[in-house]
């Protein structure tokens, strides 16, 4: 087993590390296998090395399928930058130099921006003028949704009979959904971190429905919220072996005006030996500057 230790890094950190990998690592050849990269590149019948591309992986191949003839997403994948989401969802202008301008990840409205009720853009203000020290995900808190879909070091998919299961480095975080179509049985007085999934296929689409949301996780590290009453839509759709277009609708009568959109792809890892490695994070974590006393922290 390996492990990674854990450092809690602020925002400005998380981004500098997300736009720091390239896009290459997002397709990542196995050992001793073709080389990493895009489908297009130099001479030699595309075995050669574009001009700052990297080298190349062989062109993709058609949808991989299960026993009962569903696409099987079964592997290890990578959500990538997708316009700065990690840090803001929304499409922002630079903060600072490590902190750059982005488009995010919304696709509707046609802005990028979140359709926020006035108190709700006014919490999410504070949240970025006063309070990212208090980012959920820097305590070892669950990310939630949309959000938990574009956190960095990627996640597995698993496939067993009659469920979809996505399991994180990101802060032990996994997904178990059931595929069948069953409603939700929770009562609505039971709100999660990661909400309440129910799943069924729409032809090649795997579609998640999710609701029962605690009010405690960020959209992204820049302080975006949802209410308790955010209810989230997903569609994961195979485009070939390597890509799986992904799809969200989220709406929250309580924070929103109206529904809103992000779409993004996840690329496979093709590392041959890839593992997931451990993240090890414990709920309720506290940075140096607030330990308490007992901790060792000021009196």
């Amino acid at each position: 087993m390996r492990f990674r230790h854990i450092v809690l890094f602020s925002a400005t950190a998380a981004l500098a590390l997300i736009t720091a990998i390239p896009l290459a690592a997002q397709e990542t050849p196995p050992a001793g296998g073709p080389p990493a990269g895009g489908a297009r590149g130099g001479r030699g019948g595309g075995r050669g090395v574009g001009r700052g591309r990297g080298p190349l992986l062989p062109p993709r191949g058609p949808v991989p399928r299960s026993a009962d003839g569903h696409p099987d997403m079964s592997g290890y994948w990578n959500a990538g930058n997708n316009g700065g989401a990690v840090f803001e969802v929304q499409k922002h202008e630079a903060k600072s130099r490590s902190l750059p301008a982005g488009q995010g990840a919304i696709v509707d409205p046609p802005d990028g921006l979140i359709p926020y009720q006035p108190w709700a853009a006014a919490k999410a203000k504070d949240n970025f003028d006063h309070h990212l020290a208090d980012e959920p995900e820097l305590h070892c808190y669950e990310s939630g949704l949309p959000n938990q879909m574009y956190r960095q070091f990627g996640f597995q998919i698993l496939e067993p009979a009659g469920y979809v299961v996505m399991n994180w480095e990101f802060m032990h975080a996994y997904r178990i959904i059931p595929t069948d179509n069953r409603p939700h049985t929770l009562p609505a007085s039971t709100h999660l971190f990661q909400g309440d999934s129910v799943g069924h296929w729409e032809g090649d689409t795997f579609v998640v429905d999710t609701t029962n949301f605690n009010d405690r996780t960020w959209l992204d590290s820049a302080g975006n919220i949802h209410t308790d009453q955010m209810h989230v839509v997903e569609r994961f759709t195979m485009e070939n072996d390597r890509t799986i277009k992904y799809e969200a609708t989220i709406e929250d009568p309580k924070a929103y005006t109206k529904p809103w959109k992000v779409a993004f792809s996840f690329n496979r890892n093709n590392q041959r030996d890839y593992e997931t490695m451990e993240f090890a994070c414990i709920e309720g974590n506290t940075d140096l500057q607030h330990y308490d006393a007992s901790e060792g922290g000021k009196k």
